[in-house]
């Protein structure tokens, strides 16, 4: 149990460890879904934006976050949804969108598409399918290198 309350960085930095569930190569700070992280009392509130409303994920990071705090000795957590202003791309961080890329999933471009093939970075890519292996991301291949890939949508 802790018995003196953590500053708020060391906090966002244990969060900052927390992957996505459904693509660990990135943070949940990374995706930029954590909101706020405040001390009410001897509680800790951290206020969370899903992806979108539907997000199947939703429950397992809300798990996750309670976990890495409880971890580090952490006892009173309240975890508030905040769906307004609802989470866009735009608050993907940059290293985030960097992780995505060397993780082989092309970042949000605001063109609606990806510029390049994040494996050889050929800029001769197709779309396959709009829908992708989760709801946040569309099928794309190279015709360079033949292989497929994610790229993550902008929302």
């Amino acid at each position: 149990m802790v018995t003196d309350k953590p500053d708020l960085k060391t906090v966002w930095g244990w969060l900052d460890a927390v992957p996505d569930p459904e693509i660990p190569a990135i943070s949940l700070i990374d995706l930029g879904i954590i909101r706020d992280i405040q001390w009410q009392g001897d509680t800790l509130e951290v206020t969370v934006t899903p992806t979108y409303s539907g997000c199947p994920a939703t429950r397992i990071i809300n798990l996750d976050i309670e976990t890495a705090l409880r971890d580090q000795g952490i006892e009173n957590i309240t975890l508030k949804t905040q769906l307004s202003p609802a989470w866009t791309t735009d608050w993907l961080t940059k290293r985030g969108k960097a992780r995505l890329e060397a993780y082989g999933i092309a970042p949000p471009q605001p063109a609606g598409g990806p510029q390049h093939c994040p494996l050889c970075k050929s800029d001769q890519v197709e779309r396959i399918s709009q829908f992708g292996s989760t709801p946040c991301k569309a099928q794309w291949r190279c015709s360079d290198c033949l292989e497929p890939f994610d790229y993550f949508k902008c929302i």
